[in-house]
């Protein structure tokens, strides 16, 4: 390995690697290794600029926490999110589509029984929902598991909430019932900007994009004999349906929010403000 230079140090990397036993780990290693030199080649790149390439990886990882995934951010605001669930999420004909799991789940929301309030007092507009989840033959999927989780009103989530603490709002585990059916209260999504306080948001501003994401409910079902989903639903008509900053709409994924005069509920309340329904079924592919 001696007289290494900008033309030989890849054949180099690529030999030093040669004999990884992993062969699943070989070739994704020499394959970054590859793309990576070839890159910096292609752009001569400076050290200055690898510099500050390093830099704001430092920072992505810093700004992690337990309530907040940057380099999940970086990973959707670059599209990359999108094109691993493309590549490893392919459902057959009449499957519910997937899209990106976004940074702030939580493994902590409250099991809540059908029916349920789950807003806790977040602010927004209420909405009921009632959503079916069945098989790719039609059958309902009792017992399914749905986890729901949405950001309030004012575009936040519980977790980018300090005066929370650890309590959680806009986010429930509710199981299906003998039809496949969740029903639930919560509010009406509008649409957020990604949080821009850190390393990601200074990228979206220096290459002149906006933070936004459209209004969306998120989902992730798991049930006994199919394969996971995680999805949203989209809300109709929200302007930026057509441009979100991590590029996880697909049409298929675009739900009908139906906008309702104050007066009775479906769940037999009288509510003295506009609210909205929303119903939606998702048909989960054989595992």
């Amino acid at each position: 390995m001696r007289n290494i230079d900008e033309h030989t140090i890849t054949d180099a990397v690529l030999q030093s690697i040669a004999g990884t036993k992993d062969a699943r780990l070989r070739q994704v290693m020499t394959s970054l290794v590859t793309h990576l030199h070839d890159f910096v080649r292609e752009v001569k790149l400076t050290e200055a600029e690898w510099k500050a390439g390093i830099d704001f990886l430092t920072a992505t990882g810093q700004k992690c926490s337990d309530t907040r995934q940057e380099f999940i951010l970086l990973s959707d605001t670059l599209g990359v999110s999108m094109l691993t669930i493309a590549l490893n999420h392919a459902k057959p004909a009449g499957a519910t589509e997937a899209t990106v799991f976004g940074p702030f789940h939580t493994i902590d929301a409250p099991h809540v029984e059908q029916g349920a309030d789950i807003a806790h007092g977040a602010p927004g507009l209420p909405m009921f929902v009632h959503a079916v989840v069945r098989g790719p033959d039609g059958e309902a999927v009792a017992d399914a598991e749905v986890d729901v989780w949405q950001a309030d009103d004012d575009g936040l989530y519980d977790v980018q909430r300090p005066e929370l603490g650890d309590a959680r709002r806009a986010r429930a585990v509710l199981r299906t019932d003998a039809h496949g059916a969740v029903r639930f209260r919560s509010i009406v999504p509008t649409a957020y900007p990604i949080p821009v306080d850190g390393p990601v948001g200074a990228m979206l501003a220096a290459t002149g994009r906006h933070p936004w994401r459209p209004a969306h409910l998120h989902f992730m079902i798991r049930a006994d004999g199919y394969q996971p989903l995680t999805t949203h639903i989209f809300r109709d008509g929200d302007a930026y349906l057509d441009s979100d900053v991590v590029f996880g709409v697909r049409s298929s994924l675009v739900g009908d929010y139906v906008e309702h005069a104050p007066g009775s509920a479906p769940d037999g309340s009288v509510v003295d403000t506009t609210f909205f329904t929303l119903d939606q079924a998702f048909t989960l592919a054989r595992a």
